[in-house]
């Protein structure tokens, strides 16, 4: 009797649950599968909100039993039943804490973004998200590598992990998801090469800027032809572009490769065949030769940083490309500063488009007089001619450019007295005129430039005192002389 009884004792509990089940594989079908996919998002939000250790702002003070977790906030779910879990955007929060890989249980989250926090710790594993288009982890302190399972989110079409303390190398299985549109990496600790599998995608934004990447962009890179947005800025990237990197990347807007270490010359076909081109930044490279007039092609171009190069402008075919941007009416910032422009700065400056504001030429070996039709450029709220070797009074140009904020005319051979017309200058706030040869009185008219914060007029020949109304200069926090 003893051993027939426990058979029996066991039956009982499968009788209760039997129709319990039955339940759930007939008709209650829907409701049973609402149940476990919902307390598996809720399971996974928990487990997040178990990970934070500081929410200063009391982001996730609702996120409570008392409310469904489709009203928590950050939290955006599905309209139709069973609601599930369709984003989460919790930006700016200030959190601290680890993001929990639970995350990756949310199997039908579309969109994460945990951007401007305080997160730690390692990348969380999101390799379930068949779902998930934007992942946006960007400005937080995440450390460790890019997993590979990451490639696993197929439909990704934009990842922002930019600003972090991520280490290793760029994954080449980031080639694999064909609808990444958007990529950036900036500001990490990346170091490596740049993959060639990345050539796969239909990237129009690629960000790697300000990482540890090293050696030359491989060939397969180049197929990208929907590039847009192309920054490369502050690694250690070398050898020489391809000349027909024009052709190659033809829908270039921006154009970011600032300190590198590139050898060569500026590809002639940047400005033939990119023609959408907006800004571009070639500075603190080793670029060499001339500066390519194909740039005058580029209507759009408003920004073009080419300083500390080794480029070369010693004749009037080297100086041509001053002509050729005239034709740029909507460049904004020009800068050729610490390269090798030797001689006389041309007339044909003024032929530079009138939208001008900043052009500097400082740290060149620039002779003579700074020619007077530099005066039309009349929107120049910045001009940068230091560290030259400029000779003459600055009489019959200075007073035409009354838009200038800074003018930097350091460590040049300027001479004569300052003219009593730099009065018309009231937007200065910064004017440098140290290391020439200036001499006369100070003019009591520096006096009425009342935004000015740094006036350096040391060195020089003055004579005489310090004008009184100097005392006027309220603002000033810096003036040597």
């Amino acid at each position: 009797m003893h051993h027939s009884e426990q058979p029996a004792k066991q039956a009982m509990p499968m009788l209760v649950l039997l129709p319990l089940l039955l339940l759930c594989y007939g008709v209650g079908n829907v409701h049973c599968s609402k149940v476990h996919d919902s307390s598996i998002d809720l399971q996974a939000l928990l487990d997040f909100k178990h990970g934070i250790t500081i929410d200063p702002n009391g982001a996730l003070n609702n996120w409570t039993m008392r409310s469904h977790f489709c009203h928590w906030n950050g939290v955006e779910c599905t309209l139709e039943q069973p609601r599930r879990v369709r984003g989460l955007q919790l930006t700016s929060q200030s959190l601290s804490g680890q993001i929990s890989s639970s995350l990756g249980n949310l199997t039908f989250l579309n969109y994460l973004d945990l951007s401007y926090n305080n997160f730690v710790g390692p990348l969380p594993l999101l390799g379930r998200l068949q779902q998930l288009h934007i992942l946006f982890l960007y400005n937080n302190s995440l450390s460790g590598i890019i997993p590979d399972a990451l490639t696993n989110c197929s439909n990704l079409t934009a990842i922002d992990l930019s600003s972090n303390l991520l280490v290793g190398s760029i994954p080449p299985k980031l080639g694999l998801l064909s609808n990444l549109g958007y990529l950036n990496l900036m500001s990490n600790q990346l170091n490596g090469s740049i993959p060639g599998e990345l050539g796969q995608l239909n990237l129009k934004t690629l960000i790697l800027g300000d990482n540890r990447l090293s050696g030359e962009i491989p060939q397969a890179f180049f197929r990208l032809s929907s590039l847009q947005y192309l920054n490369l800025e502050s690694n250690m990237l070398s050898k020489a572009l391809p000349p027909n990197i024009g052709k190659l990347l033809p829908h270039l807007v921006e154009f970011t490769l600032e300190n590198n270490m590139f050898e060569g010359s500026i590809p002639d076909s940047l400005g033939n065949n990119a023609l959408g081109l907006t800004k571009i930044d070639l500075s603190y490279i080793n670029f060499t030769g001339r500066i390519p007039t194909s740039l005058g092609k580029l209507s759009n171009l408003t920004f073009l940083n080419l300083e500390d190069n080794q480029l070369v402008a010693r004749n009037n075919q080297d100086w041509e490309f001053l002509n050729a941007l005239r034709n740029c009416r909507s460049l904004e910032v020009f800068s050729l500063s610490y390269n090798e422009l030797q001689g006389s700065l041309p007339q044909s400056i003024s032929n530079l488009p009138t939208s001008l504001q900043v052009l500097l030429l400082g740290g060149n070996s620039l002779s003579g007089q700074v020619p007077h039709s530099i005066g039309k450029l009349s929107a120049l709220t910045w001009l940068g001619l230091g560290e030259n070797n400029f000779s003459g009074t600055i009489e019959g140009w200075i007073e035409n450019l009354k838009s200038l904020g800074r003018l930097s005319l350091q460590s040049n051979n300027f001479t004569g007295p300052i003219p009593s017309s730099i009065s018309n200058l009231t937007r200065l706030v910064k004017l440098l005129l140290s290391k020439n040869e200036f001499d006369g009185s100070i003019p009591a008219s520096l006096g009425n430039l009342r935004q000015l914060l740094w006036l350096d007029l040391s060195y020089n020949n003055f004579q005489g005192s310090i004008p009184a109304n100097f005392g006027k200069l309220e603002q000033l926090v810096s003036f040597q002389t």
